[in-house]
């Protein structure tokens, strides 16, 4: 039972006011007349006040309405935590898509709404690159698609703006990569330099056509001969690296690929062979943990069209599963 005190200039005006607040259950524990407040108190002026209870049940705490809402909230993040998390998305992920999800519209959440979410929180692995830098250099292991992006790329700024990039093979080593380039590069027109020693490298990164496209060995990075050529691009200030990933790659391999390249300063990630897999999310643990923006999608073998920049909503859009250059139907409905 809890006291409440009610004045009034009379004791039926006092009445009114615990009658309005508390009810008709209101018990009366005392009535008495005591100072007005202010100067009319100081000039004898006085007022009634009465002492009223009701006795109402305490709720539990469980069943107070902060605490239901606060439960209800908390169960549907957990619903939307274990929505994201049958989709293949690691669970730290999974749960901070679902915090950042509108409190007011979590129970219910449309794919489309969960997409957008999802799309804000991983807008810091887009890389926002709207130029290109005067050397754009492509590493990686062997197969991951390292050629066939450097061609998409000349490709498709050869059919969108006529520009002709300039395109330099330092791959050597492996059989027939050096006329893998060179085909490409008649198809489109571009020029194309081939370096096979760290000497020769030098001199193409120096006179070549700009923006220059290099397109490296993928052979490890302790080979003496790669690691010089890994060197002398990382000691250019006008040279971004991009470390090409395959999309199905294990997570335990993709982390030895990110410390085995390391050598190089690679400061953008490129995913490639999208098709190959049903999404993105397998990969976005190792992704986030190594914080390299995404620059590029590899969507397929198709050139030029199978490429993609890595957008926000491009990179949402294939870790829900639902690329949007293959228009897949969402598996997490």
């Amino acid at each position: 039972m809890q006291l409440q005190r009610y004045r009034g200039e009379t004791v039926q005006e006092a009445l009114r006011a615990v009658r309005e607040n508390l009810g008709s259950e209101a018990i009366l524990i005392s009535t008495r007349v005591v100072r007005a407040p202010g100067l009319r108190g100081w000039c004898g002026g006085r007022i009634v006040e009465i002492t009223a209870a009701v006795n109402r049940p305490r709720l539990p705490e469980s069943r107070r309405p902060d605490s239901l809402t606060r439960r209800r909230l908390g169960d549907a993040v957990r619903a939307i935590t274990a929505r994201l998390e049958a989709t293949g998305l690691d669970r730290e992920l999974a749960q901070q898509i679902a915090e950042a999800h509108p409190a007011r519209s979590r129970r219910g959440a449309t794919v489309d709404d969960l997409r957008r979410t999802m799309a804000e929180t991983l807008a810091p692995l887009a890389a926002d690159d709207r130029k290109y830098a005067p050397v754009e250099v492509f590493i990686g292991p062997p197969g991951a698609g390292k050629t066939t992006t450097i061609a998409k790329i000349a490709a498709q700024e050869r059919a969108r703006r006529g520009t002709a990039l300039g395109l330099v093979a330092a791959d050597g080593f492996r059989v027939g990569a050096v006329e893998q380039l060179r085909l490409f590069a008649d198809i489109i027109g571009a020029p194309l330099m081939v370096a096979r020693t760290p000497y020769e490298l030098a001199a193409a990164l120096d006179h070549g056509r700009r923006p220059l496209l290099v397109d490296t060995a993928g052979r490890s990075a302790a080979d003496e001969a790669s690691r010089n050529m890994l060197r002398l691009l990382a000691s250019r200030p006008d040279v971004r690296s991009h470390l090409v990933l395959a999309a199905a790659t294990p997570s335990d391999v993709a982390r030895r690929v990110f410390d085995r390249f390391e050598e190089a300063c690679p400061s953008r990630v490129v995913v490639t062979k999208l098709d190959e897999v049903q999404s993105l999310a397998r990969l976005m643990p190792v992704l986030r943990d190594r914080g390299l923006p995404i620059s590029y999608l590899g969507t397929g073998q198709n050139v030029p069209e199978d490429l993609e920049r890595a957008t926000p909503p491009a990179i949402a859009a294939w870790v829900s599963g639902d690329g949007t250059s293959k228009g897949r139907a969402t598996s997490w409905a």
